[in-house]
């Protein structure tokens, strides 16, 4: 029992040494890179999997834990091998070239997003879509920081709230086709099963009537 706790103890030693040397650093660094991605896309996932599952799907309970469970499988993996593939990339252009440009950057992220998140799948197409608007204000105020459009004198967000709004509720009006199902689903949910009800019950207690009346 002695010899195999010191035989762990001096295995731990030694993979602590490993992770101290800094040649190893960028190997070491996509590994955790990994675990990192992992671990992030299932407790993002899996909250949200869960509320958007028994909120707006139908189903026994075990096909609806078996959705949440493959939901947040795929975020979690889709994730870990992006920082996997990213961090990877990143390492292999700054020892050719004997350092770090900003292009590597682009250049990693445009290859992982293509091999991982290419796959047009509701898991894949809500990530973008996420990463699009933050890309867009991202955009938006480094071209107001680097000059090539004038700071604007008053505060642009409550002219792109109107307008976000008024485009996404005119497309659930009339091109509901167009939006993502989730969002078509919590849409529905606010804007017309509010306009349903028979009695009490479905007017402030439920949503929907469960019973036959």
């Amino acid at each position: 029992m002695a010899g195999g706790r010191d035989s762990l103890r001096a295995l731990l030693r030694a993979a602590n040494a490993l992770l101290r040397q800094r040649r190893y650093r960028a190997a070491l660094a996509v590994i955790k890179g990994f675990r990192n991605g992992a671990v992030y896309g299932a407790k993002i996932r899996a909250p949200h999997a869960l509320v958007m599952t028994f909120l707006f799907k139908s189903g026994s309970l075990r096909e609806k834990l078996k959705s949440i469970a493959q939901a947040t499988y795929t975020h979690s993996r889709n994730l870990a091998y992006f920082v996997f593939t990213y961090k990877g990339l990143l390492a292999v252009q700054s020892w050719l070239q004997g350092e770090k440009i900003p292009f590597h950057s682009f250049l990693a992220a445009c290859i992982g997003g293509w091999l991982v998140f290419g796959d047009n799948n509701p898991i894949n197409s809500q990530i973008v879509m996420y990463l699009l608007s933050r890309v867009l204000f991202g955009l938006s105020r480094l071209a107001v920081e680097k000059g090539y459009i004038p700071q604007p004198r008053q505060d642009p967000f409550p002219l792109l709230a109107a307008l976000v709004w008024g485009t996404v509720l005119w497309l659930f009006e009339y091109h509901r086709e167009t939006l993502q199902p989730s969002l078509q689903s919590s849409m529905t949910y606010l804007y017309e099963d509010s306009e349903v009800w028979h009695d009490m019950s479905d007017f402030l207690i439920y949503n929907k009537r469960t019973d036959s009346k």
